[in-house]
């Protein structure tokens, strides 16, 4: 195939150099300058020109990629020079991978390449994702839900202290959970916690979520038991002080059990396996054997040893395993994302089946999404024989897989080649109140309408309350609500307009990475304490 690259005076050198160092690169790939300056500025007929006066023929090649963040149509030049021209990337460091699928997908006349390759990723992702679940048996089934047997780890999320919510607080964080790609819910039981309170509990999940499996969370015999009478379908947990009298209820209903060691064991391993043996004699079938991971500075190292020694005795069998990711989580001052990510890598080459989270700090909100997509990157990169990137699904947030380039100016401090134009900003000092008034900006969240619909953690907003009006503008992005307020001509100073954009822009990126908000205060403070402090070793011994 070959194939012209269309760009503009400007990033001639750009699209050049970026042909030339890609590996990706067909030989037979050229680039067109044509007569203006901006690349996203082309129109027809500047391609028209162009390629009359650099070519004898416009069919020479097989497709033309124009500037991804061109806006013209081409489709009727298209159909004159009978050459199919489609958008490329939007930036030039971006050819080389568009480059490399050129030949093996159709590149869009709307989507610019990298957008498209970016969505075309996905879809597949999500594809193979369905395909591989539906071609998996599992070792068995809960509610639906396959557990074990080369099936994707499932993302187990708990209500914390569920018997002391009402029923709307569960199903509120059930709908959460849910949306957030929990495969089941699991329902937090409380120290001192009473029968009813546990039927309630499981009553209130079972109707909001009929097909979703619940599991009941407790050592204590007769809760165990409430919830197996309410619809359990899996009880979280059961060792050797509780299997000889629930086992019967157990193995009766056919639910799943989750064994975990006993807590005095100085050999947990082995304690584990002696109970995994004590279950199967009481007749349960469905066994998920929980080796417990330790957080860190409590033994993980050791934790994990004992999931691999469980793994590797087990290996025949294919019991599925349950691994706490929430253990370690929770007891870190550490960004989830990047911890639950590792976790879930690591309970992938365990072969683990349930990734567990309780998200009860606060900075362990969001770890259900975190580790469903985890959970699908390492489904995709087993199945693909390679390392979680490039897959597709990212859980990428404040880092870019790739860095833009900087744009480098001249010095504007050194004098002889200074930039005439360049003016170096200066804050000003000055305040003054908008006569028309002033706005209070914060992240709220929406209750729930006359309906009954139960509002989640994830209908949480922007709002903007205007003084003295009262006039309250909530929405989802900062352009939308800035929008709103410019139409309703509530700012009269661009200072106010400029600020009032600042502060929505920051309540927006803190609804968006679920961080709390603040007006007038710092999104990301980093304390003094908290920077690398750089020591000179040869002036500290003067």
């Amino acid at each position: 195939m070959k194939i012209l690259l269309a760009t503009g005076r400007k990033a001639e050198a750009m699209v050049k150099d970026a042909v030339r160092i890609s590996a990706n690169s067909p030989s037979n790939c050229d680039v067109l300058t044509q007569g203006l300056g901006i690349a996203a500025f082309s129109t027809p007929e500047s391609l028209r020109k162009a390629l009359k006066k650099h070519f004898s023929s416009e069919k020479e090649y097989d497709l033309i990629l124009v500037s991804g963040l061109c806006k013209a149509d081409f489709s009727y030049l298209e159909k004159e020079i009978g050459t199919t021209i489609r958008l490329g990337p939007r930036h030039a460091y971006d050819i080389g991978e568009a480059l490399q699928f050129v030949e093996e997908l159709e590149f869009s006349p709307r989507v610019p390449a990298d957008v498209f390759l970016t969505e075309k990723r996905r879809e597949n992702a999500r594809e193979q994702l369905s395909e591989l679940e539906r071609s998996v048996k599992g070792k068995f089934s809960i509610k639906g839900v396959k557990i074990g047997g080369g099936a994707r780890m499932k993302v187990c999320a708990e209500i914390v202290d569920a018997t002391q919510l009402n029923e709307q607080e569960i199903q509120r964080k059930m709908r959460y959970f849910m949306e957030n790609g929990a495969d089941i819910i699991d329902i937090g039981v409380h120290i001192g916690a009473k029968q009813g309170e546990v039927k309630k509990a499981v009553r209130a999940a079972r109707a909001f979520a009929p097909d979703v499996p619940i599991s009941v969370d407790t050592l204590d015999v007769e809760l165990i038991r409430a919830g197996i009478e309410t619809g359990a379908d899996m009880v979280l947990s059961v060792n050797k002080g509780n299997i000889a009298k629930v086992g019967d209820e157990i193995r009766r209903n056919n639910i799943a059990a989750v064994v975990i060691p006993d807590f005095d064991a100085s050999d947990k391993n082995e304690s584990l396996v002696a109970n995994v043996k004590l279950a199967e004699g009481h007749g349960i079938k469905r066994i998920i054997a929980d080796p417990v991971l330790n957080a860190v500075g409590y033994g993980i190292a050791e934790s994990l040893y004992n999931y691999y020694l469980f793994r590797q005795h087990d290996k025949n069998t294919g019991t599925p395993l349950f691994f706490g990711v929430g253990n370690v989580t929770e007891l870190m001052d550490a960004d989830s994302v990047g911890v639950n990510a590792t976790l879930a890598g690591i309970a992938s080459e365990l072969s683990a089946d349930i990734l567990f989270t309780p998200e009860y700090s606060d900075k362990a909100r969001g770890s259900t999404r975190e580790l469903r997509i985890a959970s699908e990157m390492m489904a995709l990169a087993k199945t693909r024989k390679s390392s979680p990137k490039d897959l597709g699904l990212t859980l990428l947030m404040l880092k870019e897989k790739r860095r833009k380039p900087v744009v480098q100016l001249q010095n504007h401090d050194k004098g002889k080649d200074t930039d005439s134009k360049l003016v170096v900003a200066k804050g000003d000092t000055k305040w003054r109140l908008d006569p028309k008034g002033c706005f209070r900006i914060g992240i709220c969240e929406v209750e729930a309408g006359d309906e009954g619909d139960i509002a989640s953690d994830s209908d949480r907003k922007i709002y903007a309350e205007h003084l003295p009006t009262g006039k309250r503008i909530i929405g989802e992005t900062a352009k939308e609500v800035m929008d709103t307020i410019l139409r309703l001509g509530m700012v009269s100073m661009l200072e106010h307009a400029s600020y009032l954009s600042i502060e929505l822009t920051n309540a927006e990126l803190a609804l968006r990475l679920n961080r709390g908000y603040e007006q007038d205060e710092e999104l990301f403070y980093s304390h003094p304490s908290n920077k690398l402090q750089l020591i000179n070793h040869e002036s500290s011994q003067d």
